[in-house]
């Protein structure tokens, strides 16, 4: 009889082989330092949480996604589902501890109990930034520019930021009579990527039961041929100039002083579903894949904090999707993945030498190579194969004589080339100059 386990995991999760997870840590990486040079500082929160924390401000749709349960202690505990919810509790519990504003940037996993599709998991990575403590259009600014210089960093500059803003919506929602179904309008209008004009619009309708107002809803949602087009159309069915289309204004202005303009519509559909969002709300689509989805998006959610202490502090921020984010890369090609982090491996040829290569690999690292010694004295063949599958670059020969001399043969594994009598030290800066080449 058989009593082993059949090793697998939940639907919508997964394990990651190394090469996978480099490339994680890799675009990780970029992004942290894209992040502290916009002075960004790191946080980290509990993966659970106590239920009412997380769905007190939510819809039906996201509690249905939550992964919650009764801990061993019979509290009512849930999985965070995202970053940002977690983020204004935390602001109110240490807001003592904390100046104003405030500049966190939080990479860590999420949990959400929705069907697994491309691109989409339950368990998956966010990279997360955001501002509390200003209510200006200079951080709703930073925050779209940081969106962008991101996603440049790892690497993908075909992008187009989708941006609205929610208050300009509600006055003209106010000015149709249909303030109070504002909430089931706007996860509406949410939908219109999804399920196409015609079914958002009766969808409109059962929700304002007018057909007149899910027709007007639907022409202010248009977007017109520029930024200035679009602000003015929906600026005039709002009811009119008011603060919220200043700010877009002042947003757009420095846009325009940075050069960063092209890459950011004015795309009234835009709503983001969650309604916690009161300001300017965005989604980043990739150009060449608009299928996959949103890769980045965010907004203000200027009332967030409020739940959890009587300040109000108003926030702004925005939300990496690395895992969707991957997918759409490996779909277009652009995802590099690598075997290892070495730059060198030392073949073991003669165990009698095993305390010399450890000295060589130690001045090696010493130099800032990233070396290591093949642990076995095998077959050379053996040693060849699995450095070719780490996808080390270089080689190191060592014999006895070489040992004796203080020298090693270095060998280039891509073109085969061999550089004979050189020591640990000519040898790192060879490897560093020929790596410094290469990612130039």
């Amino acid at each position: 009889m058989n009593d082993f386990i059949q090793p697998r995991v939940l639907k919508g999760f997964r394990d990651f082989l190394p090469a996978d997870e480099m490339l994680r840590a890799d675009l990780i990486e970029k992004l942290t330092r894209t992040y502290r040079a916009y002075g960004f500082v790191p946080i980290d929160t509990p993966v659970l949480e106590y239920t009412e924390i997380l769905l007190r401000k939510s819809n039906g749709e996201t509690e249905k996604q939550v992964f919650r349960f009764k801990d061993n202690g019979n509290r009512n505990v849930a999985m965070r589902f995202d970053l940002t919810v977690p983020f204004a509790r935390f602001t109110a519990e240490h807001r003592e501890k904390l100046y104003f504003p405030f500049k966190r940037y939080h990479i860590a996993k999420v949990w959400r109990g929705e069907k697994p599709q491309a691109g989409r998991y339950r368990e998956f990575v966010q990279c997360d930034f955001d501002t509390v403590g200003s209510d200006s259009a200079t951080s709703d600014f930073e925050t779209l520019a940081l969106m962008k210089a991101a996603l440049m960093a790892i690497g993908v500059d075909r992008v187009t930021v989708h941006m609205n803003h929610r208050g300009i919506f509600n006055r003209f929602l106010a000015g149709i009579g249909a303030a109070e179904k504002s909430e089931d309008v706007l996860r509406a209008v949410d939908k219109l990527s999804k399920l196409g004009a015609e079914e958002v619009e009766k969808e409109l309708c059962s929700v304002t039961g007018s057909m007149d107002s899910a027709k007007r809803i639907l022409d202010y949602i248009q977007t017109k041929a520029t930024f200035q087009e679009t602000l003015s159309h929906i600026e005039d069915l709002a009811g009119g100039e008011a603060d919220d289309t200043r700010r877009l204004k002042d947003i757009y202005a420095m846009m325009c002083a940075s050069g960063i303009e092209k890459s950011y519509v004015l795309d009234p559909s835009i709503t983001r579903g969650l309604d916690y969002y009161t300001g300017v709300v965005y989604e980043t689509f990739l150009d060449d894949l608009p299928s996959i989805g949103s890769v980045c998006s965010g907004g203000r959610y200027d009332n967030l904090a409020g739940l959890y202490m009587k300040e109000k502090v108003p926030g702004v921020g925005a939300s990496i999707g690395l895992d969707r984010l991957i997918a759409g890369l490996s779909e277009l090609g652009l995802a590099k993945s690598r075997g290892s982090y070495l730059d060198a491996e030392i073949y073991n040829t003669d165990q009698s030498l095993s305390a010399h290569y450890q000295k060589v690999a130690s001045e090696l690292r010493e130099h800032g190579v990233a070396v290591e010694v093949f642990p076995d004295t095998a077959k050379m063949q053996k040693q060849y194969a699995v450095t070719e599958k780490k996808g080390i670059p270089w080689g190191i020969i060592i014999s006895a004589e070489n040992a004796h001399t203080g020298t090693l043969t270095l060998k280039d594994l891509r073109t085969r080339t061999q550089f004979t009598g050189l020591t640990a030290q000519k040898a790192a800066e060879h490897i560093l100059e020929e790596k410094g080449k290469k990612a130039q």
